[in-house]
């Protein structure tokens, strides 16, 4: 995306302060040892790599999410680690610009029985636009009856600064499937992602100043901006949603007059807005392109989320928008998935996003 400051995270893994150590714990057991480096001045031509001190650490593995940090020297460690394919991202808020977010990624990190990893990180500062999309509720509540339809997106402002929503345009990105790369890919090699089969557009044009987006505020895209708790109890209450989708080509697409409205722009689409209950792609773009037919130009794209059942399969969504995807909850389960921070975009969904036990339409969990 050309909101990015850097387009990677370049990773380097070096031995700074890796001593080798006998390997402890019982059968099974691993051990893990991270020194996290980061340059506070990367425009300077000699590398000035200091600790990250601090910072967050998630660990992800098939035995779940760890949450741990490092020390003020940069140093994370940890042991009694079971046998797994570990991901690694070390990650703070830049401590001169909430606007930027520095992290380093490693993933694949294969930790066998009484193995001692030592590795270190070189993080990234990454900028963004600074509207992103912050949650993604898809699933579902709990229930038997097949009810999904009280989804949301939630946007995020992460800026300092007011935003301004005209004519920006949020896609459903999911079709593309047959014989092609898949949903969100640059199928032609021509710049632009393929498979757009929803798009819905904020009233005005790029460039106007009518729709305002306040810094560090969340707004929420409802499919229909109701309290659907009328219709089952476990469902979420969006009368109070910032915006819906209304289709004005469906004759039963509600719409309530005290949510404003994004409007369908593809008039063979006469049903609700819908995304996809466990996988889908979700496109936001600033709207300069509305010629979806051919797909939407990547340097219009201001943030994309995929999202997936399964760890293993395979990702479609095109790298320059994302290199990763996040993972669904079950579908009927009542979960969401929101962003480990607010607005925390590195380009890696993999890493960014995590499930939560129950949607949070307008907060942060």
């Amino acid at each position: 995306m050309r909101f990015i400051l850097s387009f990677t995270a370049v990773l380097f893994l070096f031995s700074w302060g890796c001593e080798e150590k006998p390997p402890v714990g019982i059968d099974g057991n691993a051990k893990l040892e991270i020194h996290a480096k980061w340059d506070p001045n990367p425009a300077d031509s000699i590398d000035s790599y200091v600790p990250l001190s601090n910072a967050k650490v998630v660990l992800i593995s098939e035995y779940g999410v760890m949450l741990k940090s490092t020390d003020e020297s940069g140093l994370f460690m940890i042991d009694n680690l079971p046998y797994s394919k570990y991901s690694i991202s070390v990650r703070m808020t830049h401590p001169e610009d909430p606007n930027i977010v520095v992290v380093g990624t490693i993933k694949d990190v294969d930790l066998i029985a009484k193995s001692y990893e030592c590795d270190t990180i070189i993080a990234k500062q990454f900028s963004s636009f600074g509207i992103s999309i912050n949650e993604v509720y898809s699933v579902g509540p709990i229930n038997n009856i097949f009810f999904m339809f009280d989804l949301f997106l939630e946007l995020y402002n992460s800026s300092d600064e007011v935003k301004y929503l005209d004519g920006m345009t949020v896609s459903r990105v999911s079709g593309n499937n047959e014989g092609g790369k898949g949903p969100g890919a640059d199928e032609g090699n021509d710049g632009d992602i393929d498979g757009v089969t929803y798009i819905f557009k904020f009233p005005g044009n790029p460039g106007e100043k009518n729709y305002p987006f306040e810094p560090k505020k969340f707004l929420v895209l409802a499919s229909d901006g109701i309290n659907h708790k009328n219709t089952l109890a476990a469902a979420v209450d969006l009368s109070n949603a910032d915006w819906e989708f209304y289709n004005q080509y469906s004759a039963e697409d509600i719409d309530n007059p005290n949510v404003a409205n994004l409007i369908n722009i593809r008039s063979d689409r006469t049903v609700d807005f819908l995304i996809g209950l466990t996988a889908d792609v979700i496109v936001l773009t600033d709207g300069r392109d509305t010629v979806w037919e051919d797909g939407l130009d990547i340097s219009t794209v201001i943030d994309g989320v995929e999202y997936q059942s399964s760890p293993t399969n395979q990702k479609t969504l095109d790298n320059r928008v994302d290199r990763g995807f996040a993972l669904s909850p079950p579908k009927y389960s009542g979960q969401s998935i929101q962003r480990r921070e607010p607005g925390s975009d590195s380009n890696d969904g993999t890493m960014d996003w995590e499930i939560i036990p129950y949607p949070t339409p307008g907060y942060q969990k």
